[in-house]
């Protein structure tokens, strides 16, 4: 007779199902892991994962929602950290790189995973657009303070894909012998800053 599983043993079964599923995701892609492969992680039979998810997308779509959670609760503590938005982007672009660093794996599915983000997962959806939002959101803050002079929607998704290159030049090995990954941040931030700035009203008197 089969055991009753309790919520507890469901919500354990499924937490060490994800932990595989991040790690083996992130290095092998979506095509190179199955179910019969997660199941042997696990040491259990290769129906058993079925009992929790729905299939392999299911498994993916919940570990990707989980690590945006994670992505937004990180950089929305960050922001409400910072002294202005100035300070607040500086925060948030750190704690992004710090992220990355931390967590390998979890930003790999995120952004190295071809998966639809949309209605068919509203989860992940969700919690994408939540990220989403916090990485673009100081520009608009710099904005709305007087702070920059440009659209700041093209202003914050420039940010955003500075940041990503670096953090892929840097899972890469490519800046082993470069830069610091943080000194290079703080450069190309102040660059741009520079370069949006609202220039300084001309106080000149009449003749």
């Amino acid at each position: 007779m089969p055991r009753y599983l309790t919520e507890q043993d469901i919500a354990d079964f499924r937490a060490e199902m994800c932990r595989v599923a991040t790690e083996r995701f992130a290095r092998f892609g979506y095509e190179g892991v199955t179910m019969r492969q997660l199941a042997e992680a696990l040491g259990c039979s290769p129906k058993t994962p079925y009992r929790y998810f729905k299939d392999k997308a299911d498994i993916l779509a919940t570990v990707r929602a989980q690590a945006f959670a994670r992505f937004a609760d990180t950089l929305e503590a960050a922001a409400a950290k910072g002294d202005g938005p100035l300070d607040s982007a500086r925060r948030v672009g750190e704690a992004y790189l710090k992220f990355a660093a931390d967590h390998p794996h979890a930003y790999r599915i995120m952004f190295d995973i071809d998966q639809p983000i949309d209605d068919e997962n509203p989860e992940l959806k969700r919690e994408a657009v939540r990220a989403r939002g916090f990485v673009t959101r100081q520009a608009e803050d710099m904005a709305k303070a007087g702070l920059i002079d440009v659209d700041p929607v093209l202003f914050g998704w420039s940010l955003w894909a500075a940041t990503h290159g670096l953090v892929m030049l840097q899972q890469a090995g490519m800046l082993e012998h470069g830069p610091d990954s943080r000194a290079l941040a703080g450069f190309h931030g102040a660059l741009m800053f520079k370069g949006a700035a609202t220039a300084p009203k001309k106080t000149g008197k009449r003749l």
